[in-house]
């Protein structure tokens, strides 16, 4: 196959030529493309030559590939890689894969160039579905490729998961007529409830913190040095009894816990907290959990050590995560359920401000008996003046 050259857009997609190896050196030494891609890490200038001189040709010749050079059309700049990295002639498919150099990101420029390289692929190669995959946790690369027009339509396992990442990808596809108008920002684009959390979710876990009115606490990722304290907090009687964690209770739980609260992140579909002291010690734990039906929705759950219960850690903590999840998530309704008679969990609810709506009868699978749930719920207009729910004092 013939290399052609694609101008659109204000970008100029060509083949890779050997003087662009000193520029992709230079593009691969960025941490962010050594993390979600598969360039070789560390990245020498021998990979480069390596690339543009036989990797990228072969793919040409033997029709397995398309790799392009994305250039500035006007002043041939190196702004990045984008192009077919697999063809399935049988299938009528092929799999896109991107990066952007680090001194071209923030312009648009390879949104532009996969809907060159769609429109391209489907018009002349008579493609029929192009896919995308990335690990998950690689928000930008997501977010590409929904403004590109790709749906993204699940997870899957990666046959080859990078040692330092996950073991799980999202896959997404592209049809013919499904690539927006070059004047079109296409889904997720700037300013969007999706891009607002890609930004969240493509960053490392914060660290919350709060005030008791006698302790200074922090809600901060879970560690695994906190995995005792777990199994300590879940083994009690009384989180046994409200809650639905496994009983017995193993330390292989907790493990399973923490790959939860760190893939849920990585995700973007929970933000799974643990409640610190001031000496850092683990006093609780606390989810907040978006729902797959309403993206402005969310669910809270909480459990408390048994040794710190009764100290305002965990009223504290639902009101410090509630704001975060008002402010940084763009979230309208944020609700809390327990089964009837957790007068615990309610009056620690009640205390952050969520206002008591009722009880659902058959709400909740306790242990496969279905039973009647409390609800409550805290609302973004809720939000005091000061940024955090109206708190109703006293202890939690």
């Amino acid at each position: 196959m013939e290399p052609p050259q694609i101008s659109a857009g204000g970008l100029l997609l060509r083949a890779w030529r050997p003087a662009d190896a000193d520029a992709v050196t230079r593009a691969c030494q960025d941490p962010g493309i050594q993390r979600w891609t598969m360039v070789p890490r560390p990245y020498r200038h021998a990979d480069a030559v390596e690339f543009v001189t036989r990797i990228s040709p072969t793919a040409w010749a033997n029709g397995t590939g398309a790799p392009f050079a994305v250039c500035d059309a006007g002043t041939g700049e190196l702004l990045g890689s984008c192009g077919l990295v697999a063809i399935t002639p049988t299938l009528g498919t092929g799999e896109v894969g991107y990066w952007t150099a680090p001194w071209a990101r923030g312009r648009g420029v390879t949104v532009r160039a996969v809907r060159t390289l769609a429109h391209w692929a489907f018009d002349q190669l008579g493609l029929r579905r192009l896919l995308w995959q990335a690990e998950l946790g690689n928000h930008a690369s997501r977010l590409v490729a929904l403004r590109a027009g790709f749906r993204v339509e699940g997870r899957l396992r990666l046959a080859d998961p990078s040692p330092q990442g996950r073991a799980d990808a999202w896959i997404g596809s592209l049809l013919p007529g499904g690539v927006p108008a070059d004047d079109e920002p296409g889904p997720a684009g700037p300013g969007t409830l999706e891009a607002r959390r890609a930004a969240v979710f493509g960053r490392p876990q914060p660290v919350l913190f709060a005030d008791t009115g006698r302790d200074e606490i922090r809600l901060r990722a879970l560690a695994e040095h906190d995995l005792d304290a777990v199994v300590d907090t879940c083994r009690d009687p009384e989180t046994i009894r409200w809650s639905t964690v496994p009983q017995p209770y193993q330390r292989a739980d907790a493990e399973s816990f923490l790959e939860f609260t760190t893939g849920s992140w990585a995700a973007g579909t929970a933000a799974c907290f643990a409640i610190t002291d001031s000496d850092d010690g683990y006093v609780g734990s606390i989810d907040l959990r978006l729902s797959p039906a309403d993206p402005l929705v969310a669910d809270i759950g909480f459990m408390t050590a048994p040794h710190a219960r009764g100290r305002g850690y965990q009223t504290a903590a639902l009101a410090a995560l509630s704001a975060w999840g008002f402010t940084s998530l763009g979230l309208a309704r944020i609700e809390w359920r327990a089964n009837v008679g957790n007068t615990a969990s309610r009056r620690v609810a009640e205390k952050a401000g969520f206002v008591f709506e009722g009880t659902a009868r058959g709400a909740l699978n306790h242990r496969g008996v279905r039973t009647d749930a409390w609800t409550a719920a805290l609302v973004a207009t809720d939000l005091s003046g000061t940024g955090t729910p109206t708190r109703a004092g006293g202890d939690g």
